[in-house]
């Protein structure tokens, strides 16, 4: 049996997740790309070691974040476990690795040489190589994430494909593959309007319980991938003295409310997900997703 609680960042979900898990004798697989890796875990949110200890959780702390670890990797590894596993709850905010884990999705070639060329190269360079291949690629790929313009400019080199053909390409696939490669069933969260004080909130309990001295002893570990983190990438200024902690902070909020904008619209699309009505109280909204999965079970 497969359980998906799923929905923007900040939204409660990991909460509900661990409750429902420990009620049916379940496991947890993170369908997060961030949590993968060793050390960070304020910024990410992930699960504290007592949490760990009440329920097995998997797909987290699997790589050091100088590490690459794609999203072919994570679909191979968290299938594995899908595979040995009678009863487990998925939960997490990213649409993209979610559906590579219950649905027959495939992933576009990659080279590391090529990778490696054109990170050498300047970043405006490399997104000027990618808007003349593609005037468009600015709708389907976020110019401001150097990492994902190398990607997608990767993928043109080796397959000829623009990110535009690119998206047509996923928009059809995801209609023939919502025939899931795993029977699950998913509820979503979304807090609304309540979101960006949350954001806000838990952003500044992040600083307090230290998120500060978190990204400053990974920062000489951080690989390309990791150091894009929401948050992360933010503060590091605050860390060389380029920007206050209020500059950082507002940084990363306005960075999370943007993912949060984006991980909304990408699980809107997938009619799938069961929309539960979100409440302040957590008790509400656990009793609330709990209510409908069972309806949806029976």
């Amino acid at each position: 049996m497969i359980l998906a609680i799923l929905g923007p960042t900040a939204s409660g979900k990991s909460d509900v997740a661990l409750r429902l898990a420990e009620e049916l004798g379940a496991q947890i697989l993170s369908v997060d790309s961030m949590q993968v890796y060793r050390g960070m875990d304020i910024g990410t949110a992930k699960a504290t070691a007592v949490q760990q200890t009440r329920v097995q959780h998997h797909m987290v702390d699997l790589v050091d974040p100088d590490v690459e670890f794609s999203v072919a990797e994570f679909q191979k590894t968290a299938r594995e476990i899908l595979d040995q596993t009678e009863r487990i709850v998925l939960v997490g905010g990213s649409g993209l690795h979610f559906r590579a884990v219950v649905d027959p999705m495939t992933f576009p070639p990659s080279d590391a040489a090529l990778r490696a060329e054109l990170e050498a190269l300047d970043e405006s360079a490399v997104t000027a190589a990618l808007l003349q291949a593609d005037p468009a690629a600015g709708t389907q790929v976020d110019l401001r994430n150097p990492r994902r313009v190398v990607r997608a400019l990767e993928i043109h080199r080796l397959t000829g494909e623009t990110p535009s053909e690119r998206a047509r390409t996923q928009e059809a696939e995801a209609v023939r593959s919502y025939q899931a490669a795993f029977e699950f069933v998913a509820v979503g969260l979304d807090p609304g309007r309540s979101l960006a004080g949350r954001v806000t909130r838990r952003l500044a309990g992040m600083v307090d319980s230290g998120l500060l001295d978190e990204v400053e002893s990974l920062e000489p570990r951080l690989g390309r991938t990791a150091r894009q983190a929401v948050g992360y990438k933010e503060l590091l200024p605050v860390l060389r003295g380029e920007a206050t902690l209020e500059e950082g902070m507002a940084a990363a909020t306005k960075a999370t409310l943007r993912l949060a904008k984006h991980q909304r619209t990408y699980f809107r699309r997938d009619p799938r997900i069961a929309w539960v009505p979100w409440d302040q109280d957590r008790d509400v909204r656990y009793e609330r997703v709990r209510s409908a999965l069972e309806e949806m079970l029976a």
